[in-house]
């Protein structure tokens, strides 16, 4: 069960499922999210996503990953930061349980999350970052997958 922390662009990791750091509508928005959508082919993405939103802030769905290395893409809603009130910390946990047990479900073997809130969504990245951390390696306890956490810049 490897648990990575990566300095990369997730979209051109080879791994089974890549995650995107979605909006409720599951439409291409900015950072993270329109970078999967543009490397995905958006067209076919923006279609896919259409059939399954909206979800709700924790949920997780999946797509094919069309143009990208990864065979699947779970799009995952995080919550945007309130100055931690509002039960934010457990919906950003739930992203990062529920996309992995969708992932497990799906029989992929490897994974890659982005730090999904610390963009546009103002989650304060240290804080992300440690919730990121627990919710995989909680999951990993009892589960087996590689699990890589993928950071763009220096600042995350």
């Amino acid at each position: 069960m490897p648990f990575n922390i990566v300095r990369s662009d997730i979209t051109k990791l080879k791994v089974d499922v890549i995650v995107n750091a979605a909006n409720t509508n599951l439409k291409a928005g900015g950072g993270v999210c329109g970078a999967i959508f543009a490397a995905a082919g958006a067209d076919r993405l923006r279609r896919a996503c259409a059939n399954l939103a909206p979800i709700q802030t924790g949920d997780a769905v999946i797509t094919s990953g069309f143009d990208l290395p990864a065979k699947y893409i779970i799009h995952t809603v995080g919550p945007v930061y309130r100055a931690g009130k509002q039960g934010q910390e457990s919906q950003l946990s739930s992203c990062y349980t529920n996309a992995l047990n969708l992932a497990k479900n799906h029989k992929c073997e490897s994974i890659a999350f982005p730090l999904i809130s610390s963009g546009i969504y103002g989650y304060p990245k240290d804080q992300a970052f440690s919730i990121a951390i627990y919710a995989i390696a909680k999951w990993l306890i009892n589960d087996d997958m590689d699990v890589s956490l993928v950071v763009f810049d220096s600042g995350t």
